[in-house]
């Protein structure tokens, strides 16, 4: 808790859109001096920890900042650091505790990113994207989409956002399957699929989508060897984590026309470069981590970040992560 009397210097992170500050009612704290860093003052480390040194409660998006031990030892001041989201892997939490930082966390809103999957394989479905630049350039009908209904959704991951993938498909006449390591044949027939083997979701699978949590066993999960399983007919969809996916192997599949296309919302490197091999393909949907970008996650999210401060400076923080 706060032991100063000092205004209580706050920094908003990584909020690309300016959102923050309209989302929520910062001025219900008292006797603070709020700042939002721009995620192009922090590149590096060294960066990261000169812009954030002078201050003592930091709001961080997510996991587009990482707070491993090495900066939080460099930023003095900081006492309080909220997360949006009820987890984060970028923030070494027991280097926090060590320093005596109170790491606190934010409901999220929870079909965003289940909506904005569904978005991405309808606009590969429809060829969107492509209709859309067709029209504005004065053209007309440039390009063929394919029908879903009959078509065969393969899920990687059936956790929350799978399952509200698996009926969104059942809504579509889509077949639906799926894969993890702990998936059993019980609970995908409990959410209207069929669990099948990891080598039979890839050869199956007309569309397939990805909702895993990003570890050491799913890091590069999606291979040069799974994805040459794969229908040349078929598209894949990632919103989860850019790292399952072996970045290298997905662009050489794209380029050779190994898979008809994919949408992808998360990368390796983000924000993506400009001159990212990505965005030179014509049979790829870009999004930039949008997945959970909607108004009422902001309004929820940042609502809660004001509670959580406030909290804390009565001295009974909301929502403690560590």
């Amino acid at each position: 808790m706060p032991t100063s009397k000092s205004p209580l210097r706050i920094a908003i992170l990584d909020d690309y859109t300016s959102a923050a500050q309209t989302a929520a009612d910062w001025h219900a704290l008292q006797d603070v001096q709020l700042s939002q860093i721009t995620p192009s003052m922090m590149e590096t480390e060294a960066e990261r920890a000169l812009a954030l040194a002078p201050y003592d409660v930091l709001v961080a998006m997510r996991e587009r900042t990482p707070f491993p031990k090495s900066l939080i030892d460099q930023l003095p001041n900081l006492k309080l650091l909220v997360t949006t989201g009820m987890r984060n892997f970028s923030i070494d939490m027991e280097a926090a505790r060590a320093k005596g930082i109170d790491v606190c966390g934010t409901q999220m809103t929870p079909y965003a990113a289940f909506e904005h999957s569904w978005a991405l394989l309808m606009a590969l479905a429809k060829q969107i994207p492509a209709g859309h630049h067709a029209m504005v350039s004065g053209g007309w009908q440039a390009h063929t989409g394919v029908g879903l209904c009959g078509k065969t959704l393969g899920i990687l991951g059936l956790g929350k956002i799978g399952a509200k993938m698996a009926r969104a498909a059942q809504a579509f006449d889509m077949k639906v399957i799926a894969w993890s390591p702990n998936l059993t044949a019980q609970k995908a027939q409990e959410h209207g699929a069929t669990f099948v083997d990891q080598e039979t979701l890839f050869k199956t699978s007309d569309f397939l989508t990805i909702h895993m949590v990003l570890s050491s066993s799913t890091r590069g999960l999606v291979n040069e060897k799974t994805l040459s399983l794969m229908k040349p007919t078929a598209y894949l969809v990632n919103t989860s984590r850019g790292p399952i996916i072996d970045e290298k192997s997905l662009i050489n599949c794209l380029e050779n026309g190994a898979i008809s296309g994919a949408a992808l919302d998360v990368y390796d490197a983000e924000p993506l470069p400009a001159d990212h091999p990505l965005r030179k393909l014509s049979n790829v949907t870009l999004t930039g981590h949008t997945g959970y970008v909607v108004q009422e996650l902001f309004q929820l999210a940042y609502g809660q970040a004001v509670e959580n401060i406030g909290a804390w400076q009565n001295g009974g923080p909301l929502r403690l992560l560590n």
